[in-house]
Order: C-alpha cells, then structure tokens, then sequence
C-alpha cells in the first residue's frame, strides 16, 4: 500500500512539473498557485491517511486522483508522446496538446460524473440461477442480495439507505442474504443506519455473514481490543435489525416437504484479508441431497475450497466491488479476482459476485451499485 502510494506520488509530481514547465511557468504565479494545490492537498491526506485511517482521507485521495491527477498524468503522457514525433513531423507537437487536453477533460467529466452521481446510481441486476438439483417446491424462489454497503461513506445521511430499503419492499422477496461489509472503518459508522436497515424484510427473513471490513482491523485503536469490541458491535446491530447472522452454521428453508439449506461462513480470504471461516463446521448437519446455497463474502474461496471440496450448488459472494470501475465489460478487478463480477459456472456448482450496493469510496463509475434479485430455476420441470 505505501509503496503504491510513493509511486502513484511520483508519478503526479512528475506530471505536475512537466505541465507547470511547459506550460505554465512563464504565466502569472496565480496559475502556479492553483496548479500546485490539488497535489498539496492531496499529499496532505496522504500523510494524514498514514498517521490514522480515516474516511475523510481516503474520500479525498480517492476525488483528487481521479478528478485531477489522473486526467493530468495522461494529458502528460499524450504530450510527451506529440514531442516525440515532432521531431519527425514539427507541427505533431500541438496536435497531441489538442488531442491530450480531449482525452483530460473526457476522463475528469467521466470521473465527476463517478464521484458526484454514479457510487449512488442504484440498480437492480435480475439472474436467474437453473439447477436439477432444485426442489419442484422451491422453482420461482427469489432471494435477493445485498453485500458491500460501507455504510461508513456515507456519514450520516441515510437518504440512499432509504431508497434502497423502499426498493427492496417493493420486490417483496422470499429471502434476503448480506454477504458481507457492513462497514468501512469502525462500528460508529452505524448508528444513523438502525431504523432504515431494520426495515428489511422477507418472508423468509435476512440472513447475512461478515466480510473483511466487519472486523474494523483497518482502524488505529488506543488498546488491542478495540476491534475486537467493534466487531461485537457490528455483530449485535445486524441482530438487533433482525437479521440472521450466521458465523460458520447454516439454517434450513421449508416448503412443504422440501429443504433447502443456506450455509454462511465467516470471512475466508487470502493475505491481507482475515480467514476466519470454518466451511466444514458451517455444513455439519447438511445433508448431501439437499440444495445448498452458500454466503461466503471473498469469492476466492469458491475455487480455494467450494468448487474441490463441496457438492455446494450456489455460492453468493461480494468484496470486489468491480473496483467501482466498469468500461463496456471490462473492469481492472479481473486482473486480481478471476471472478470479481456476474455469474460463473464449473460443473454443477454456480458462483454469483455482485459487485455491490455501497462502496468504501464515493465513486462509482460503470460498476454501478446494485440490488441483485435471485430467482431459482428447477431443472426438473
């Protein structure tokens, strides 16, 4: 993370001197002095982002990278690329000024689109999921599924909780499952949240499981507990909203004579993410011919241990957000998570990743948040 952060530095300072170079150091200082503020600021958060993580900080990194960094460093690099084949062709050097000044705007427009409107955009993605292995009984079952609210990026207002809740009333679901990221940072983050998230409801009820942020280890405390006491926080306002919370266990879903079961894991994830889930005690009592849905909040652990290990039908996951980033249907998460968004298939046994309701940024751009509802599809009809 420093090291990612020591390059993204340098990398802008060197676009800033370059642009102030050429561009700007004959002009009037005034221009200077507005050039220069955005990196100072932006340094600033840097550092008050090192001495204690705060959502403030990372908010204003995350605006001022891609707001103005971003659109300055490849202006920089479409302009030094115009220099380079001036030396062929003299008049290319104002041609790729024009043409990196375009691509600038294009990207700080589309970025302030992502930061003042787009991480609030919300969705509803409607999949089916088909399996033989799915009681006649059960065929139409809708659950829906919400993961990755961050409630911690939103402050206090509970303007966009709301529309969500109202939205997710109007479907009136057989289930919900959360797979996970309550919060941000620390369980403070709740406490404008526990009238609207306590209107949730489903036939069947709310059923949800802990992601990574839900340990509050990205937090400075003042004593070894303090993350520890978060986390109990965390864990009693999901049950005092009503929702199931399963840490590694599982409950069973009834129509007539027919079961199905929903597991739920804690957290299992690889380095730096906590791995505290415990699939095998989660799946004790399960029996092999039931139709199993499981709640595992990092997607890697489908191929890690559900796919070799598990005859699990449908696992619901989360925790990738898309990067908050989608361009047509690519999105830089697939360079880390080979399945970081949509639906994947080996064998019998399907994976759903949704890439989220919230964000741990105030950004979203093609990634959009989203509500994903859930119909179960009988391959026996």
């Amino acid at each position: 993370m420093i090291l990612m952060m020591i390059i993204s530095l340098l990398l802008i300072l060197l676009s800033d001197t370059y642009i102030w170079y050429v561009f700007l150091h004959h002009a009037p200082v005034a221009w200077s002095i507005v050039h220069w503020i955005p990196t100072s600021v932006l340094v600033a958060a840097m550092i008050a982002f090192r001495a204690n993580v705060s959502q403030w900080s990372m908010s204003t990194i995350a605006v001022i990278l891609l707001c103005i960094a971003l659109p300055k460093v490849l202006f920089t690099i479409v302009s030094l690329t115009g220099r380079a084949a001036a030396m062929i062709q003299p008049s290319a050097s104002g041609w790729f000024d024009t043409a990196g000044a375009v691509v600038a705007a294009t990207v700080c427009l589309a970025c302030l689109y992502g930061v003042v409107s787009g991480w609030k955009r919300l969705i509803v993605n409607r999949v089916e999921i088909v399996s033989d292995d799915l009681p006649l009984s059960f065929d139409g079952y809708r659950i829906v599924q919400l993961t990755d609210l961050h409630l911690g990026t939103f402050g206090d207002n509970t303007r966009y909780m709301r529309r969500l809740v109202e939205r997710i009333e109007r479907m009136s679901p057989d289930l919900i499952v959360f797979t996970g990221d309550l919060v941000n940072l620390s369980a403070d983050e709740l406490e404008p949240f526990g009238e609207v998230l306590s209107r949730l409801r489903a036939r069947d009820g709310v059923v949800s499981v802990l992601g990574n942020h839900d340990y509050c280890l990205y937090k400075h405390y003042d004593d070894e507990h303090g993350a520890a006491r978060d986390t109990e926080c965390v864990k009693q306002f999901e049950r005092e909203a009503g929702w199931r919370l399963l840490l590694n266990e599982h409950v069973d879903i009834v129509r007539g004579a027919d079961t199905i079961a929903v597991i739920g894991v804690e957290n299992v994830g690889r380095p730096p993410f906590p791995s505290q889930g415990d699939l095998r005690r989660a799946m004790n009592g399960v029996t092999d011919h039931r139709f199993k849905v499981l709640l595992s909040h990092d997607p890697t652990h489908w191929r890690d241990e559900v796919v070799p290990s598990t005859d699990i039908q449908l696992t619901l996951s989360g925790h990738t957000h898309g990067m908050q980033l989608k361009i047509g249907g690519f999105s830089p998460s697939s360079w880390i998570y080979p399945e970081w968004g949509g639906l994947y298939a080996e064998g019998g046994q399907q994976l759903f990743v949704s890439t989220g309701a919230g964000g741990n940024l105030p950004f979203r751009l093609g990634a959009w948040p989203e509500i994903v509802e859930i119909t179960l599809r009988s391959g026996r009809r």
